[in-house]
């Protein structure tokens, strides 16, 4: 039974807003209209780091491989790929006839090209898991040219990869937003304007991005014919709005306007149920991390002592109110399973929990060290719903349990936010993380010297080596693997404390039952629209 809501006074300063012109499910059209968090900081997949630029690269691109259903990969736009009994070396065959949306041929070029930018330090590329690549750490450290990474278009069609070591996880890997392609000609026709609009990107994947600016709220994804497989995409067009309060994605659900929106805090309990309800366990983990470079937030004391001062329980049934659980390690449950069905995060067990008298003690520490009997600090966060309310919540709980500390909030739009981060222009940060692929190597690889989003500057030798072990010198042996990567984890986590974990996500969302065959992914990007069809 679908829950009725009378549609708020802020629906109709939405719609004023120009949110009626998005168009209710058509099944003679196959269009939908759905919403996503946040706007867009960039179309391009060497330097996102926000869920809703990965999705939306996620909708437009291909890579070698592509996302079949839930987890499983099968081959995208290669036609079949051969593997060394090394695991070291894989050749890829492109299919004949591929095309970006402009007419010009996708190549094995356009793939060497595109890894290479990922690990050219002169990029701006965040992504560390293209280390698995041979040569690729020797490169992003400066230390050799990127022509010698170990990916060689050896023809139009045919790719070789070389890597550092085995990788079973590799297809998955490939499939991430990070690793589709870039159109090495018109890249270079762009330069630094590719990827700030829908008329700087030229796409590969089911569909083509059209309306957005670079900075409005609003666009369409429209079915691209020049797809290799576009014989088979039902969905002819999908408008994407950018609402930030669950509320109202709720609203404009019920009024027909959205045919996808995703719920939390007392929406799920009132929804729960009915036809159009939805929730899905995630891989996605909520966060605070600090910035090393500044003093304050430099002393580990400090650290741990904000770490174990708020109370993730009461935060997650209270604020969040989806289904998502407290987190107390970077890496999620049900996430990385041996092949004994042993659970990475149980294994490592909880590490830094809410304790008040442990962060107090903390507390008295960092004051005595930094000689500062009250101690300021700023926030950051973007300006969505959650993000909101999780700022409030840490501040009444965080004020409350460490006396001396005010901490201020600064909340800004997604895309600044970024721009912050990138510039360690902050105190402290609350953000979300998805990882690339399902290894637990994947969330603690983001804490080494240079890692993807380690926006704290944070290095730690011991780290760095422990991780380089698991990829290298324990890389066939799981056991060992699984207990350096433990380490470097209580480490990172529990004794210096440069990031916080806070809550395993769930999803909880709406969607027109008329809307058959739409994926929300357990990790990575949110959803995948090539398989819509609509009744």
């Amino acid at each position: 039974m679908k829950f009725k809501k009378v549609i708020t006074t802020f629906l109709a300063a939405a719609v004023a807003l120009n949110m009626a012109t998005s168009t209710a499910v058509s099944a003679q059209e196959q269009a939908i209209s759905i919403a996503t968090m946040g706007e867009l900081s960039t179309l391009d997949s060497a330097l996102y780091s926000d869920v809703p630029s990965s999705d939306m690269i996620g909708q437009v691109f291909e890579g070698l491989y592509r996302v079949a259903k839930g987890t499983e990969v099968e081959l995208g736009q290669a036609e079949s790929v051969e593997i060394s009994e090394d695991g070291l070396n894989y050749t890829f065959k492109l299919r004949e006839g591929l095309k970006w949306s402009n007419g010009d041929p996708v190549t094995a070029h356009d793939f060497e090209f595109t890894y290479r930018r990922l690990v050219d330090p002169q990029s701006g590329s965040r992504a560390s898991s293209v280390t698995v690549f041979k040569n690729a750490a020797a490169i992003r450290e400066g230390n050799a040219p990127v022509e010698e990474l170990g990916v060689k278009a050896v023809d139009d069609l045919t790719l070789e990869i070389s890597l550092e070591y085995p990788a079973p996880y590799l297809p998955k890997l490939l499939t991430g937003s990070r690793f589709l392609p870039v159109s090495k000609k018109f890249f270079e026709e762009k330069g630094e304007q590719y990827g700030t609009s829908a008329e700087n990107i030229v796409t590969n994947g089911p569909f083509k991005m059209e309306g957005w600016n670079g900075t409005n709220l609003e666009w369409n994804l429209v079915k691209n014919e020049e797809y290799w497989d576009a014989a088979n995409v039902q969905l002819d067009k999908a408008l994407v709005q950018v609402v930030k309060e669950n509320a109202t994605g709720a609203d404009l659900f019920d009024a027909g306007q959205l045919d996808y929106t995703v719920l939390s805090d007392q929406l799920v309990s009132q929804y729960e149920g009915g036809e159009e309800f939805h929730t899905v366990p995630k891989a996605t983990i909520g966060y605070m991390s600090f910035n090393t470079l500044r003093e304050t937030t430099a002393n580990k004391h400090v650290r741990r002592a904000i770490a174990q001062a708020f109370d993730k329980d009461l935060y997650a049934s209270s604020v969040i109110q989806d289904g998502s659980q407290p987190l107390n390690g970077q890496v999620p449950v049900n996430f990385d399973i041996d092949a004994d069905g042993k659970d990475y995060r149980e294994e490592s067990g909880d590490l830094l929990t809410y304790n008040i008298e442990a962060a107090q003690a903390d507390w008295a520490k960092a004051k005595e060290e930094l000689g500062k009997e009250k101690i300021e600090l700023e926030l950051l966060t973007s300006d969505v719903g959650l993000s909101k309310r999780t700022a409030e919540f840490l501040q009444a709980q965080l004020q409350e349990n460490l006396p001396g500390l005010t901490l201020t909030i600064k909340s800004v739009p997604l895309k600044n936010r970024l721009e912050f981060q990138r510039a360690s222009d902050f105190d402290i940060f609350y953000g979300t993380w998805a990882p690339d692929y399902q290894d637990a190597i994947n969330f603690i690889e983001q804490y080494e010297t240079g890692g993807g989003i380690n926006f704290a500057k944070y290095s730690n030798e011991e780290v760095d080596k422990l991780i380089a072990q698991a990829r290298h010198e324990f890389a066939n042996d799981a056991v060992k693997r699984r207990e350096a990567l433990k380490q470097a984890e209580k480490i990172i986590v529990q004794e210096d404390a440069v990031v916080a974990p806070m809550y395993q996500a769930a999803t909880s969302y709406l969607l027109n039952p008329a809307v058959e065959n739409f994926e929300v992914y357990p990790f990575g990007r949110t959803i995948n629209l090539r398989t819509v069809t609509v009744n």
